[in-house]
């Protein structure tokens, strides 16, 4: 037998302490189907958990992931990523309720699409990072002065988060969706050295912590 992986010995954890306490909602989850009520578009650094940030369980939230948390613009020719096919299956299927964009500081991919990648050793990254292409140019084009690099590394961050809720409208579905008072859009930026998060405010045209966000109560 292969060499078992070193995090497979955490299931026991789980189990031990998540599955006996909950038993009865998975098997409900597996008889009876999932009904998340949101989908989480998160960057894949291993520092941002979704369902830990936000305290939530299985079956609770829909998680997609890829370097950035990039939404790239709907294909008129067909819709053929991941990210597409994810956004159909939550919203025709589930009938997700919102969708939350997640960027997060001290963000990898942002820092790599100002910085010069070897295109033949990264060809694939390279290709996918493309898509920050028009964030760069904006930056650059707006004649924003920052203090630091990592000043304007922030507010790229930021930028990249309301630009993928912009592609996130060119999906017709979606706009189907928004217009029905089906769904609501949100963009998120996750602090990893404070763990909290800040939630872009259109009236205000910026991102507010969650300590100034009215939460109503919490879910």
């Amino acid at each position: 037998m292969d060499k078992i992986s070193t995090y497979m010995y955490g299931n026991r954890g789980f189990v031990e302490k998540y599955v006996s306490k909950n038993d009865q909602k998975l098997i409900e989850l597996a008889t009876k189907g999932q009904k998340p009520q949101a989908l989480f578009i998160g960057c894949v650094d291993s520092r941002v958990l979704p369902n830990l940030i936000t305290d939530t369980g299985p079956g609770e939230m829909l998680v997609l992931r890829n370097v950035g948390n990039f939404v790239p613009p709907h294909d008129e020719k067909g819709c053929e990523n991941s990210v597409a096919s994810a956004l159909e299956f939550a919203i025709k299927v589930l009938k997700v309720n919102e969708i939350i964009v997640c960027g997060h500081t001290q963000c990898g991919a942002i820092y790599t699409i100002f910085s010069d990648l070897d295109v033949n050793t990264f060809p694939s990254l390279s290709a996918w990072l493309k898509q920050g292409e028009k964030l760069r140019t904006y930056i650059d084009q707006t004649g924003m002065v920052f203090e630091t690099k990592e000043a304007m590394l922030r507010k790229a961050e930021e930028m990249s988060v309301k630009l993928q809720l912009e592609n996130l409208l060119t999906y017709p579905f979606v706009q189907e969706a928004i217009q029905n008072n089906e769904i609501e859009l949100h963009g998120w930026i996750y602090n990893i050295q404070t763990g909290k998060i800040s939630s872009y405010d259109r009236s205000q045209d910026r991102f507010v912590s969650i300590d100034e966000v009215d939460s109503g109560g919490g879910r």
